[in-house]
């Protein structure tokens, strides 16, 4: 172990060399950021690249002979560079130069065959210790750049890398298994026995873990010193030294993170890794800003940039749990594929690797595309956030298989358990806290009564204002666009109407993915996470608008943020929808949703007040100054929503709850995409809460060219307020009458709706037109209650006859997943409606000069809904035919389902 730490410590130093020299080549051939970033990310990749083969042969061969092999071929390409003197050929050597990276998997197999499982991820972390390579570098390369050239830097390091190889051949020996293998002349695994565990998921995740911990590293190791120069104005010296800092933290204490792995367990030590690593990048990811307030004796100006000093104790914190992190991912691989360590640490270690050769040039194409220096931590902030949540997912579903599973428990590594079922590890049993439900039954009169309703109630009430702000902040833009060019944004029309739209096309495809989230994560804690991701777009729009000079792609990329909002509905639907029985499902869900749509109508009314005052003072900044002469404070568009977002968060994580049986993985939900109901609902809840969501995108747009002489927005509001009162008011309907006979008059009326919309446009009726459109709003409301009321109903006819195997509790907890998964699908899909109505109105308006087209088009669509309505639900023989008329419940239905009807 001592000599392939030291050999790895050489290597690393060689792998890392650009960071240093790098910058003097970038000087002499004149590279740009993107270059540059190209050029110290090429090792990067032949040493990653050559991970897995060099893995396998060691395995195959032994590590005496790969590993000096190895050292041997980096060492004359690291040699040979000193002589190029173009682009070309300094990135050709770099490519052979690279493999000094690829003694990692070397090492990893090698030095774990002799040590017993207890104690590998301690070897092991020593063995990485050999990262202080990076390190070595920084410290003794600018120096001797500084007084013989970087010529003399790389001949150098190749010399060193030489004779230690020849060192580590002469005093090394062949690993046990290997010896043996000699011994009793068997023959090593074929190539194919050696990459049969890749198939494994386990792996693929392990290997993105392991791409931040160490790619991320490496990145930043290269990257360093440049930004030290770039941002605080350093000497190449100075900066090589205090990146080599972060080296150190980053390098040294993985033998500690192997010795935690050895006691505590891997998996508290990834949480660790990956929590403080979100805190750190967060902080080093906000941009050098200048504030000043006009204050009552004069200008105050404050600064939020780090200086120096903390900066660089930030970065030794981070390179101190990324160093734990590296220890803490190959503490398992040994343990759990002792027969393939070369290959599966090879992968991993490919993986990883490649992320030192990916993210440097992502932060180099960043940076020019951005000009802002802290680019390269928002890159890394958004991939361990990534990597988290799936860490977090893997956890959460092994803990919920063996929550159903009486007596189970999990070992300690709980995403390796499909593997080593029988793995001689400390249990963690699962343990629900006090804010999980571990029984819920709401079809029980009895427990309804005493306990259900407060639960659920309270669970309802503080989910509706979550709501209602997630549609504030979701439709902002649609305020927000309208007033740019007043203070000075110039835009073109196409520029806006995009802006207006994305937060529609984002809002849609992110309730695809919201509409699984609460069987993974919980209601509770998703509820929190969503609501508080509300907060990055408020901030964002509350800084970008206060300077002109703020770039187009800043705003598009606010805009698509917006769509936190609308996504937010699917989760909140699916998670409330748990908690009710089905007689208070629909008016349940249409309070959820008919206030929480109000979120619409209330921002359309509250932000042009709020952007016509000061409200927040001097905190909130200086007015804009509007081309008529007036003042607009439209940052506080986004900066109103702040407080309540925050209050709204916290009200969730403390005052919300969990249902221990609606936990269900994504692909235990995905058998919706099975249910030919699921796509019915689609169209029949598009045509209800797509109308509203889209008639509330484009109104505004459509009254304005309609009646140029008419101030609209005093009025517009009125129509999503109508539509969100009556989805509120008038679940009761459904509840009573049936929603698919409510559900059918719907769909008629919104037919008749168009027809008067279309008169009173060619009479040129303002108050017939907007008539006619509250009433239209109006109906969208009834229809998106009784849509919702439909879906629970139809499942639990549709279970028992598609999986007549489920009995009892276990079939009515199945439909109440699938009802809850296809009430957030549907919203995903409807919320399309957001970008294509007001998008139809646009092409029917440019194509003829009229609105007509676009008009026809919806009564069509409407009428095909009421034809699919009576079709499938409500004629004679229809699905909810009998239901809806207190009749006997369809011959499908078990009798535990009839009772419920």
């Amino acid at each position: 172990m001592g000599l392939s730490t030291i050999a790895f410590t050489i290597c690393f130093a060689v792998w890392t060399i650009f960071a240093i020299i790098g910058i003097e080549i970038k000087g002499e051939l004149g590279l740009s950021d993107t270059q540059f970033g190209l050029l110290v990310g090429t090792p990067i990749l032949t040493g990653s690249l050559t991970r897995l083969f060099l893995g396998v042969w060691t395995d195959q061969y032994g590590g005496r002979i790969v590993f000096p092999l190895t050292m041997i071929a980096s060492a004359i390409a690291t040699y040979l560079l000193s002589f190029a003197d173009s682009y070309f050929l300094t990135l050709l050597a770099a490519l052979g130069l690279g493999v000094a990276g690829g003694t990692f998997a070397v090492g990893v197999a090698y030095v774990s065959k002799w040590y017993p499982p207890e104690k590998q991820g301690s070897a092991l972390g020593f063995f990485g210790m050999g990262n202080v390579g990076a390190a070595v570098t920084k410290f003794t390369a600018p120096w001797v750049m500084v007084a013989f050239g970087w010529q003399a830097v790389a001949q150098i390091w190749a010399t060193v890398a030489a004779v230690m190889a020849v060192v580590f051949f002469l005093f090394s020996k062949d690993d046990p298994e290997l010896a043996a293998r000699k011994l009793s002349g068997a023959k090593p695994k074929t190539l194919r026995e050696q990459l049969e565990p890749l198939k494994k998921e386990q792996v693929w995740r392990f290997s993105l873990y392991y791409f931040f911990v160490f790619g991320a590293f490496v990145a930043l190791a290269l990257w360093l010193p440049k930004y030290l120069i770039g941002v605080y104005g350093v000497d190449v010296k100075l900066a090589g030294t205090l990146a080599a800092v972060f080296s150190l933290s980053a390098s040294v204490f993985r033998a500690y993170g192997g010795i935690l792995s050895d006691r505590y367990g891997a998996r508290k030590v990834m949480y660790a890794t990956f929590g403080v690593s979100l805190v750190c990048l967060f902080m080093l990811s906000y941009p050098s800003t200048d504030y000043i307030i006009h204050g009552s004796r004069g200008d105050i100006a404050f600064s939020t940039e780090m200086g120096l000093v903390p900066f660089v104790v930030t970065i030794f914190v981070l390179g101190f749990f990324m160093s734990l992190g590296k220890a803490a991912v190959y503490k398992h691989i040994p343990v759990y594929y002792p027969d393939h360590v070369g290959s599966v640490g090879g992968m991993v270690g490919l993986v990883g690797g490649l992320g030192g050769f990916i993210l440097p040039i992502i932060f180099g194409a960043v940076s020019d595309l951005t000009g802002i220096w802290t680019s390269c931590f928002m890159v890394l902030f958004a991939l361990v956030a990534v990597a988290l949540v799936w860490m977090h997912i893997a956890v959460r579903q092994m803990e919920q298989k063996a929550a159903r599973v009486e007596g189970r428990t999990l070992p300690e590594f709980p995403e390796m358990a499909e593997l080593h079922e029988d793995a001689k590890h400390e249990p963690h049993a699962y343990e629900p806290d006090g804010k999980v439900l571990k029984e819920w039954r709401p079809e029980d009169a009895e427990f309804w009564e005493k306990t259900g309703e407060k639960i659920a109630r309270r669970n309802l009430y503080i989910s509706i204002p979550a709501l209602l702000l997630a549609f504030c902040v979701w439709m902002v833009w649609s305020v927000v666009v309208a007033k740019l060019p007043s203070i000075g944004f110039d835009y073109s029309t196409n520029q806006l109407f995009w802006l207006a739209a994305l937060p529609g096309l984002s809002g849609a495809t992110l309730r695809i993915f919201y509409s699984f989230m609460v069987p993974i994560f919980g209601g509770r804690l998703w509820t929190t996470l969503s609501t508080a991701s509300l907060l990055i777009p408020a901030f964002g729009i509350g800084y970008a608008v206060q300077n002109p000079e703020t770039p187009y792609l800043i705003f598009l990329v606010l805009a698509l943020l917006c769509g936190f909002g609308g996504g937010n509905f699917a989760s909140s639907m699916a998670n409330i929808s748990f908690f009710f029985p089905k007689a208070q499902k629909g008016n349940a869900l249409a309070l959820n949703a008919g206030l929480g749509n109000l979120g619409v109508s209330v921002m359309q009314f509250s932000v042009p007040l709020v952007i016509a005052a000061g409200v927040f003072g001097a905190l909130g900044g200086m007015p804009q100054q509007t081309a008529e002469g007036g003042q607009l404070w439209l940052q506080n568009a986004g900066f109103i929503w702040v407080p309540f977002i925050i209050a709204s968060t916290l009200l969730a994580w403390f005052g919300m709850n969990d249902i221990a049986d609606a936990k269900a993985s994504f692909a235990e939900q995905a058998v919706i995409f099975q249910r030919k109901h699921n796509w019915l609902m689609s169209w029949l809840y598009t045509g209800t809460f797509g109308s509203f969501i889209g008639f509330s995108a484009g109104l505004p747009l459509l009254a304005k060219h309609q009646f140029p002489d008419v101030d609209v927005l005093k009025f517009v509001f009125l129509g999503p307020l109508v539509g969100a009162l009556s989805r509120a008011a008038t679940g009761w309907i459904s509840d009573r009458w049936g929603g698919g006979r409510v559900t059918f008059w719907v769909f008629v009326g919104m037919m008749l709706a168009v027809v008067g919309v279309v008169y009173f446009l060619e009479a040129g009726s303002w108050w017939g037109f907007l008539g006619m459109f509250i009433a239209m709003f109006f109906l969208t409301g009834v229809g998106n209650a009784s849509t919702f009321q439909m879906i629970p109903i139809i499942m639990r006819q549709e279970v028992p006859r598609l999986m007549p195997e489920l009995k009892g509790a276990e079939l009515t907890r199945q439909a109440e997943k699938e009802s809850a998964a296809i009430v957030g699908f549907t919203s995903a899909v409807a919320a399309y409606g957001a970008f294509f109505i007001p998008k139809s109105f646009g092409s029917s308006i440019e194509a003829t000069g009229s609105p007509m087209m676009a008009l026809w088009g919806f009564f069509a669509f409407y009428a095909s809904c009421a034809v699919l309505t009576w079709w499938a639900y409500t004629r004679r023989g229809g699905l909810l035919h009998d239901i809806e008329r207190g009749r006997a419940p369809a011959p499908a239905a078990t009798p535990h389902i009839l009772k419920e009807a």
